[in-house]
């Protein structure tokens, strides 16, 4: 056991080993093999984090814009050059392939090239002689002590949704990532503070709900981002609404993608595959309900042809298409969702359950899943599976897909395949879901545009990244001043003279 290594806090620009008595075990998805401990840290870790942050942002918030863009250059490329040994944590830790590990690391990069140009966005208004001789200006400025938590499925890309953008604005930040895969969150952490943030500016606790609940209750922090499931997330929204700070939480999915008859065939079933079933489904943007629209019915059993001859295998083969689901309760909720469908009446067109990969007999795989005939008050279709599951929705019309989508009460994602430019903005127009994919099977927009799930999937007006990021990181202060000689006459009235 003392093999095993023990993952520290960062508090203050230094790794702290926790002095808990509560620790969890980092497990290896593809073997059950400890990889290592993560400590849930006590209430004095975590408060002690709070209070250094909280220092810390009296200097940190008078730092030029200048240098704190710098940091961010100089961090985007630590990241960059570092990319391939995270890559192998993710690996390690959550599962997922090389190549999607990699794949993660770069869209986390888009939030740091993101936070490079904060300074462009970060500009207030300036109104000269708004009234004689009086000036009316805003001036942009942080929150303060900052916080973030995240789920486990991307432990890179989530928290450089969160605190590049956040400490360039001036804020400071306290980060709790997922205690199922810490590792690689605090590598990046680590190389952040390589890159120039001072001591403080972002400090890093493990923990499970009550480390979360202290970042929401504390009166010393001013905003929390979240990004995870709908029950976690709803809870996080609600608790730090109570305590009067700003909240954003972007939550769980029910994702559908459309094929139209007229779509580009290969294109579609292909981008369907990497949809449905990368990462294993282990993606709050994957896709896991397939509309498929008149005379594209019949591609479905040529779907689940290619669906079966993609190889599961464990992260480290760089020819796998899915490796294992982050735990064994994970596996044992997607087959039982699985069984569910069964149950419920769905036609089970492939089923990846009982799946074995020589060597990691003991690995949480399962394989490609796919229903059809899946109706709206199945399981299956009304609740987030999490894993590598599809369902199959079969209608005549382009206006039904619609209909059915929009019935639907999540909205993160959804795309339509089609050659139809008619098709594509009758689409983009009538879908009340706030990312849309026209030919493109993950909506995920780039970073410095704004991640804009909507209805069920989101709570907060603002979300992360592009210039919503920006507002949500800061206060506006309006300023109205006048530099001459006070006025000789009494105005008791509401104008200004």
């Amino acid at each position: 056991m003392s093999d095993i290594p023990r993952v520290p806090l960062l508090i203050g620009g230094k790794l702290v080993q926790s002095e808990t008595k509560e620790w969890r075990d980092v497990i290896d998805p593809a073997t059950q093999e400890v990889v290592a401990r993560v400590p849930f840290a006590t209430p004095a870790e975590v408060e002690r984090a709070i209070a250094d942050s909280k220092k810390a942002f009296e200097t940190w918030r008078n730092v030029s814009q200048a240098k704190r863009r710098q940091i961010m250059v100089d961090f985007a490329q630590l990241l960059r050059e570092h990319t391939p040994k995270i890559a192998e944590v993710i690996s390690r830790e959550h599962g997922k392939t090389l190549p999607d590990a990699e794949g993660e690391v770069a869209r986390g990069l888009e939030g740091v090239d993101h936070a490079v140009s904060a300074n462009t966005l970060q500009l207030g208004d300036y109104a000269e002689n708004a009234a004689t001789g009086i000036d009316v200006y805003s001036i942009i400025q942080p929150l303060g002590v900052c916080a973030g938590i995240t789920a486990f499925n991307f432990p890179v890309m989530l928290p450089c949704w969160m605190f590049p953008i956040a400490v360039t604005c001036g804020n400071t930040f306290v980060y709790k990532p997922s205690e199922q895969d810490p590792t690689a969150s605090l590598m990046v952490a680590q190389l952040a503070l390589e890159a120039g943030l001072p001591p403080g500016v972002l400090n890093v606790v493990h923990g499970g709900p009550d480390v979360a609940n202290t970042l929401c209750d504390h009166p010393d922090i001013k905003a929390v981002s979240f990004i995870g499931s709908t029950r976690v997330g709803t809870e996080i929204y609600r608790r730090s609404s109570n305590a009067g700070k700003r909240c954003q939480a972007m939550m769980g999915a029910k994702n559908h993608s459309v094929i139209m008859p007229d779509a580009d065939r290969e294109a579609a079933l292909n981008s369907m595959l990497g949809a449905a079933f990368g990462a294993a489904g282990e993606r709050c943007m994957a896709i896991s309900v397939l509309v498929l629209v008149g005379e594209a019915q019949k591609w479905l059993p040529d779907f689940v042809e290619r669906a079966r001859k993609l190889k599961i295998n464990v992260g480290t083969d760089r020819q796998a298409d899915l490796g294992p689901l982050i735990s064994p309760a994970a596996k044992q909720r997607v087959e039982g969702f699985i069984q569910k469908g069964v149950d419920e009446g769905a036609e089970l067109l492939l089923d990846g359950r009982g799946v074995q990969v020589a060597g990691y007999e003991k690995g949480n795989f399962v394989g490609p899943t796919v229903f059809g005939g899946v109706k709206a008050d199945m399981s299956i279709y009304r609740e987030e599976i999490f894993g590598p599951v599809l369902s199959v929705v079969q209608v005549d019309t382009l206006e039904e897909a619609v209909a059915f989508i929009n019935a639907n009460p999540n909205g993160n994602g959804t795309s339509i395949f089609t050659q139809d430019g008619g098709h594509a903005r009758y689409f983009q127009n009538n879908i009340d879901v706030g990312q849309v994919g026209i030919n493109i099977p993950i909506p995920v927009p780039v970073a410095w545009f704004s991640f804009t799930g909507s209805r069920a999937s989101k709570l907060g007006d603002l979300g992360p990244n592009g210039r919503q990021s920006i507002y949500f990181w800061t206060q506006t202060k309006t300023v109205t001043a006048r530099w001459q000689a006070h006025p000789r006459e009494v105005n008791t009235t509401i104008s200004m003279k």
